[in-house]
């Protein structure tokens, strides 16, 4: 893929390093020369340094030929304005825009702008973790309303399938580690006491998986 990156900050940097290493063609702008510094010494991509939303600037990135944009600036606004620019004029096909505003990222979500909220996640991981401490909740969709979530399973589990357990469409058991393999587990898996289980499940429904696994 091709792809541009706006901001080589943490964020930035780290997704030019990771994407460029998995064989992308990378190109990475920033206003300042300087941070570049935290790009690895294998990257392979373009640098470019200039403002992300000047006409200019991401017509040398090449915008017309990218398959994707990533606008991850330290500013809202910034990222915002440049989304917007890259899918309503440039017609870029995946645009993401990181935005520390949850109202924000609502809206542009709604506007067919994909959003990374690391205050919205920060959020529900932190209220995920008080409420249910004993469910690690690794990942948090569709603005805090679906969970994917890792338990080790009880003794209390020990034969039981994958079918008696988790037949209604709330939550599922998607992943299964035992002994150090992962499987996709079919409705009549049989699960073993230390399991490591991965289950999508709705937030509301949190209380009943920890009851169904005998957490509180």
């Amino acid at each position: 893929m091709k792809i541009i990156i706006i901001g080589c900050g943490r964020l930035g940097s780290g997704l030019a390093n990771r994407l460029s290493k998995e064989g992308n063609d990378v190109t990475i702008v920033d206003n300042n020369s300087d941070a570049f510094y935290e790009l690895d010494p294998y990257f392979k991509g373009k640098t470019i340094v200039g403002v992300g939303f000047d006409k200019e600037v991401l017509e040398q990135a090449r915008i017309k030929e990218v398959d994707a944009l990533i606008a991850c600036t330290s500013s809202d606004d910034t990222n915002a304005l440049i989304a917007r620019l890259a899918q309503n004029f440039f017609r870029v096909p995946k645009v993401i825009a990181r935005l520390y505003d949850t109202h924000k990222a609502e809206i542009y979500q709604s506007l067919g702008i994909q959003t990374v909220s690391t205050t919205a996640w920060g959020i529900e991981k932190a209220a995920g973790i008080l409420r249910y401490g004993q469910l690690d909740v690794l990942n948090t969709i569709g603005d805090g309303k679906v969970d994917l979530i890792r338990v080790e399973a009880p003794m209390l589990l020990e034969g039981k399938t994958v079918n008696e357990l988790f037949v209604m469409a709330e939550m599922q058991v998607v992943t299964i580690r035992r002994y150090g393999n992962t499987f996709i587990p079919t409705l009549g898996s049989v699960i073993r006491a230390k399991d490591i289980l991965y289950i999508v499940v709705l937030s509301t429904e949190k209380p009943r998986l920890e009851a169904l696994l005998g957490l509180i």
